[in-house]
């Protein structure tokens, strides 16, 4: 049943995804395309929470927030994969009323905490280059941890705006959503009622992370900027530098595409368009990340060989 009799309405009470495209052909291959990537994500980000929790020269405030950030790219990537890929198997793919504001609040969730997480990799690289003296006092586990809960909070209070307003929805219509997930904006075209005041609400929710998070992030950085170029030594300047480098790729990714999905005016990118940057930043993101930190990080890499090493020779 997709409608509910509700008074002299019509109440909807599950959901038809419409994915990404209905070519049959180009469906196998985004398939099997989608679940290499989701098992590279899920195996690379569990093989960096692993890596740190066994190495102990990588029991730093730097990866402490790494471990997380590869936690919150695991759940966000599973929040829509799975949905995503039964969508390419299936004639019509549906989701219920609760698992839509579910699958809404999960995505909303982990994508603003994953913002806080990166502006807290910064502050810590902040600390690490401009007050080193100060570092082990200003980035104590006790810091760390008020930093990480502070992240999920924001995360969750932003989260609840989303799935508030989802429920505050009334959906008597059509319910096609032409995306491949429960995402805010098709469903606010699918409501019955002019719910622009909590489109205008959610948008600000999401903007303010936005603007918070890169003004801490822009700040930090500027610092750092300033505190490297005052360092008379070039090794100390590369190697200062080289902390900063997979932190700013990420950073870059990440904020480059969610500037054009959420800050950008609608009127200006088509659905198709926000589908595309909206599988880039759900599902290609949380894969690179594990990437760019091993690829970029001569400690994370270090520490692989070394447990390679005992692997090796036990």
């Amino acid at each position: 049943m997709a409608v509910l009799e509700d008074g002299n309405h019509t109440a909807v009470t599950e959901f038809i995804l419409l994915g990404l495209t209905d070519d049959p052909v180009l469906r196998v291959i985004l398939f099997t395309i989608i679940l290499c990537i989701y098992l590279v994500t899920v195996f690379g980000n569990l093989s960096t929470i692993l890596l740190i929790r066994v190495s102990s020269q990588l029991h730093q405030p730097m990866y402490f927030f790494l471990s997380h950030l590869a936690t919150v790219d695991v759940g966000i990537s599973s929040t829509v994969t799975p949905s995503m890929l039964a969508n390419f198997l299936l004639e019509r793919n549906t989701i219920s009323y609760t698992g839509c504001a579910i699958q809404l609040g999960s995505a909303a969730f982990f994508g603003s905490t994953e913002s806080f997480l990166l502006a807290a990799m910064a502050y810590d690289r902040f600390m690490a280059i401009c007050n080193p003296l100060l570092y082990s006092t200003k980035m104590s586990t006790q810091v760390c941890v008020q930093l990480l809960v502070g992240s999920y909070i924001g995360g969750f209070l932003n989260a609840s705006s989303f799935t508030l307003s989802f429920f505050s929805f009334f959906f008597c219509g059509p319910n096609k959503v032409n995306h491949f997930f429960c995402d805010f904006t098709p469903l606010v075209e699918l409501s019955c009622f002019d719910n622009s005041v909590l489109l205008i609400l959610d948008s600000f929710s999401v903007d303010s992370i936005i603007v918070i998070t890169v003004f801490i992030i822009a700040i930090s950085y500027t610092y750092i900027l300033i505190t490297i170029l005052k360092m008379r030594s070039t090794e100390g300047r590369h190697k200062a530098f080289s902390t900063c480098t997979s932190h700013l790729t990420a950073v870059t990714v990440f904020y480059g595409t969610v500037t054009f999905i959420y800050v950008m005016p609608k009127s200006s990118y088509s659905t198709d368009q926000n589908k595309v940057l909206s599988v880039f930043y759900m599902i290609v993101i949380p894969m690179l990340n594990p990437l760019i930190y091993s690829l970029r990080n001569n400690e994370i890499k270090n520490a692989l060989k070394r447990q390679l090493s005992k692997k090796t020779f036990s």
